[in-house]
């Protein structure tokens, strides 16, 4: 009887049809430009931040669909406490979040602390790490940070990662107290807001990894790099450790495309998708082809070459929109800018020669032409170095940055000595050798079109222009090392506070955010004064201030506030453009019975 039921069960067992695996969902998607890597103190490019905003977390986040933007606890267990005089802020930790696990913890599971927030501060001020982050814990001030720094750049010895200083302690595993010179008003959303740059990092991987830290980015977030090929394909997996976290947002009441999100989502037990693979694709054609053909399910700025096929009119085209496809408009909190290195011996310098040079150069631009023919319409002109969305950005703020006026160009020249001393047809500079600009410069087809609006530019006012074509990840290098003349670059605000975006000017910071290397002491005297105030019409008056120092000596040419447009395939939903972060693939999901088979 046993030997019956047995063989009974075995044929039913048989018979019963195998349960299907759930398939993953996997989102694809391309980036424009490249990666450096991922090791948050080394980070400058919006690329690798984008990745190490989803496997870091700092204390606090942002609201995914709030606009204007609201601050949220993160791995932080509620509202930082702020003393009257914003010189102390403690900031309390949830207990029981994980670090993902790495063999550098050798089979432990790794709880975060607060040590380990006071441990990645450090590594920003250590010089060795070289950090591009730097400025941001600099401009805050806190005391004996800067301090230690100063010490260790004098003696040339490692780092004293172990001494204790008052600014920055751990008072308890969960603890983090933050003590400043002077008052800090926006220091929570300036330090402890951002995955990307902000987020904990651990010793034990620091130390186990050593040079290859940049490829082994360990983090309490969502997703884990299983794979990369560096400069062609990143893939990404859930962390399977990962703690209970679900979908909540307080969106706009007459934000319809937000309130309609959030009706989908609320409550949802994030992330929802299970891996994730980023192409590289530099060239436009083929990354728009790629989203068209179905081999992605999301197109993260559309290409300007393609907006009018994409979105015509600033809508969807219809035959996108009999496809299912959605296509998501935002006013980026960015700006678009040509850097002049201040040390050049012919761009750079504060002479009235050299301001007239540079002020001479903006003029010939035809930012409007840009915007309409190279942006195909995806942009405003800017007037100043602060982006929308941002405190100090002002609307009605009008100068003569977005001026298009080649006869006052010509006539700036010709003021100041640059004229055709040889009858060749193009001008020299003022002590008779050859005027001849660089522009360091990409491959792709923006690029492109840029660097044709400005050879046809300068050769209307009598200049001649080189190009210097390279990976961004080389201009960028050399922008920092100061090896370059004039060269394109894009800015994006990290957090709700525009003064972040005048660190781009601010003199201790050349050679970091500062490409330029502008260095003006009226200008350092106000953005210094500006730290210290809370938000009020004081500190817009030294807004103003700034902006006009910014443009009458033209370190930078703004030339426009980007208009971004992405669109998601049918298979991709909630997908809503984060601002000062870059956090998102937690917020979307992906239906595979949706997707073509990749």
């Amino acid at each position: 009887m046993r030997l019956l039921l047995a063989a009974l069960t075995t044929c039913l067992a048989l018979a019963a049809p195998a349960r299907a695996a759930e398939p993953l969902k996997t989102l694809h998607y391309a980036f424009r430009v490249a990666e450096t890597g991922f090791d948050p103190p080394r980070l400058s490019d919006i690329y690798s931040r984008t990745v190490t905003a989803h496997i870091f977390e700092s204390p606090y986040t942002f609201d995914p669909l709030a606009r204007p933007a609201r601050l949220v606890p993160l791995i932080a267990a509620g509202p930082p406490e702020i003393s009257a005089d914003f010189k102390t802020f403690t900031i309390k930790l949830r207990s029981g979040i994980y670090f993902a696990d790495d063999p550098a913890f050798k089979g432990r599971k790794r709880e975060v602390t607060a040590a380990d927030f006071v441990y990645s501060i450090k590594r920003f001020a250590d010089p060795a790490t070289n950090a591009q982050g730097w400025s941001s814990y600099e401009d805050q001030g806190i005391v004996g940070l800067g301090e230690l720094r100063e010490q260790v750049l004098k003696s040339r010895k490692p780092f004293p990662y172990d001494t204790e200083i008052e600014g920055l302690r751990a008072l308890d595993r969960y603890t983090i107290q933050v003590k400043t010179h002077g008052p800090r008003p926006r220091l929570v959303e300036a330090i402890f807001a951002g995955n990307d740059l902000y987020g904990a990092v651990a010793r034990e991987v620091v130390e186990f990894y050593g040079d290859r830290i940049m490829e082994h980015p360990v983090g309490t977030g969502p997703f884990m790099l299983k794979e990369w090929r560096r400069s062609s394909q990143m893939v990404f997996e859930r962390n399977p450790g990962y703690r209970e976290r679900f979908y909540e947002a307080q969106p706009a009441a007459d934000d319809k495309e937000a309130q309609a999100i959030y009706a989908k989502f609320k409550g949802r037990r994030i992330p929802m998708i299970d891996r994730i693979v980023v192409d590289v694709i530099e060239a436009d054609q083929p990354r728009w082809l790629a989203f068209l053909n179905g081999q992605h399910d999301f197109i993260e700025r559309v290409p300007e070459s393609f907006i009018t096929q994409a979105a015509p009119g600033g809508r969807i085209a219809p035959n996108l929109a009999k496809r299912g496809m959605h296509a998501v408009f935002t006013v980026a909190p960015d700006m678009t800018l040509t850097c002049f290195n201040m040390e050049d011996p012919i761009v750079g310098g504060m002479t009235p020669d050299k301001v007239a040079l540079r002020r001479a150069l903006s003029l010939a631009f035809d930012v409007n032409k840009e915007i309409s023919s190279a942006r195909r319409g995806q942009g405003m002109p800017a007037q100043a170095p602060i982006l929308p969305n941002t405190s100090g950005y002002d609307p009605a703020f009008k100068s003569e940055m977005s001026d298009y006026d080649p006869a006052r160009a010509r006539a700036l020249l010709d003021m100041y000595g640059y004229v055709d001393r040889d009858g060749d047809g193009w001008r020299d500079m003022p002590d008779g050798s050859p005027l001849v600009l660089t522009r360091n410069t990409q491959s792709d087809a923006l690029s492109r079109a840029l660097d044709e609006l400005w050879d046809q530019a300068l050769r209307a006012i009598g200049i001649k222009l080189q190009l210097k074509v390279q990976q961004w990840p080389e201009n960028l290098k050399a922008a920092q090392a100061g090896n370059y003349q004039m060269w394109p670059v894009g800015s994006t605000a990290a957090s709700p506070d525009g003064q972040e975006a005048l660190q781009r000017l601010y003199g201790p910071y050349s050679g970091t955010q500062n490409l330029p290397r502008f260095k003006d002491a009226r200008f350092d005297a106000l953005y210094d004064r500006m730290q210290a105030l809370p938000d009020g019409p004081e500190r817009d008056a030294l807004f103003k201030e700034a902006k006009r120092i910014a443009v009458a000596y033209m370190p930078y040419k703004v030339h426009a506030h980007r208009i971004v447009t992405d669109i998601e395939q049918p298979a991709m939903t909630g997908f809503y453009r984060p601002l000062f972060w870059l956090d998102f693939w937690q917020f979307v999901d992906i239906d595979p019975a949706k997707q073509p088979v990749h």
